[in-house]
């Protein structure tokens, strides 16, 4: 690993700690070297606060040291005026005369203006170090901004055979039938607590009635998501209770009274509607997506490739028969095991 790369690596693990803090913007870190040593770091901590450059910068107590030193970040520093003033320009009146960054910020008010800009003033810029995982870092905003669309992650759990849930009859009660350990809810919920949303279709809202929140974790509840038409939906839904802001996407106004916090948004449900709603999504800004069933939308997903990572959760029994779990059409890149159960990862195509 050359010393860019080590540096970079830095920035890289910096930018993790604001991870559940900084959306929509991305996980931005940065560390100042001089003579091969760090006399500066900081990253994003917080959405509408100072970005990690400006935080870097402020923890060098001798600013004068900054004329003469190195600058790394692992996304390109900004050159508009958002909720705080440009980097670059801040970089630029510092007198820093060196920046590596791991990769381009594909934000269209960004998209190279910062490397531009800094090069103009006389800075050399180094752009390309870490790139792979600069990228992957941030890989729900480079989607967001690139696909215009949110970053999309399919969520499921499965028994050994390939059984999503058991054959349901008229009489059985509503509630999920777990597959997997109880103890797997903590890591499933602090996944939710990472995203800005979360959906379910009709199937899993009248099986399972679920409440789609964080209380596993110590994060933030993600907004819910409902994909259903009209008829499916009971005003009995846990998703209903009005304790987390929720949007319904339906076919056609709904026969009961929605709370405060519960927003309607009729689709054309014969005119694919599941790219009308991910466009809604996108100009609404929420910028990634867990979804967590039911089959019909999983399998509609994989089959119209609307979908970016796969959490598949298999638990340690069988059903012998019942609802068949979706397929992806590649190998998992990752294996884990928690207790007797197993979680495999998959990514599609981008990002690795």
């Amino acid at each position: 690993m050359t010393k860019d790369e080590l540096y970079m690596l830095r920035c890289l693990e910096l930018a993790q700690k604001g991870k559940t803090h900084v959306k929509p913007n991305p996980m931005v870190g940065c560390v100042i070297v001089k003579e091969e040593k760090i006399i500066g770091e900081g990253y994003h901590r917080k959405y509408g606060e100072a970005h990690a450059e400006v935080n870097a910068i402020n923890s060098v107590t001798d600013v004068e040291l900054l004329k003469s030193s190195t600058l790394y970040v692992n996304l390109e520093p900004c050159a508009h005026h958002g909720k705080t003033p440009p980097c670059s320009d801040l970089i630029i009146r510092m007198g820093i005369p060196k920046v590596v960054i791991g990769c381009i910020d594909s934000f269209s008010k960004v998209a190279g203006k910062g490397i531009e800009k800094m090069q103009k003033s006389g800075i050399e810029v180094i752009v390309g170090v870490l790139e792979l995982e600069s990228r992957n870092l941030n890989r729900a905003f480079f989607t967001f901004h690139e696909k215009k669309r949110p970053y999309i992650i399919l969520k499921w759990a499965q028994t050994l055979d390939g059984f999503m849930d058991v054959v349901r009859k008229p009489e059985d009660p509503i509630g999920v039938n777990w597959i997997t350990h109880p103890n797997l809810k903590m890591p499933v919920h602090k996944w939710r607590s990472e995203e800005m949303a979360i959906m379910v279709g009709a199937g899993t809202a009248i099986n399972d009635n679920p409440q789609l929140d964080t209380r596993e974790w110590f994060g933030k509840n993600p907004l819910r998501i409902l994909f259903s038409e009209a008829e499916k939906i009971g005003s009995h839904f846990n998703l209903l209770d009005g304790s987390t802001p929720t949007l319904i996407f339906t076919n056609k106004p709904l026969p009961f009274e929605l709370n405060k916090d519960t927003q309607l948004q009729i689709l054309d449900f014969s005119q694919n509607p599941l790219s009308q709603m991910l466009n809604y999504l996108y100009q609404n800004e929420i910028q990634s997506v867990m979804v967590e069933g039911g089959k019909a939308l999983l399998e509609s997903m994989i089959e119209m490739n609307l979908w970016d990572e796969a959490r598949v959760l298999i638990g340690d029994k069988t059903f012998g028969a019942g609802l068949k779990a979706p397929a992806l059409p590649q190998k998992h890149y990752l294996n884990c095991r928690y207790l007797k159960d197993t979680i495999l990862h998959y990514y599609n195509l981008d990002f690795k």
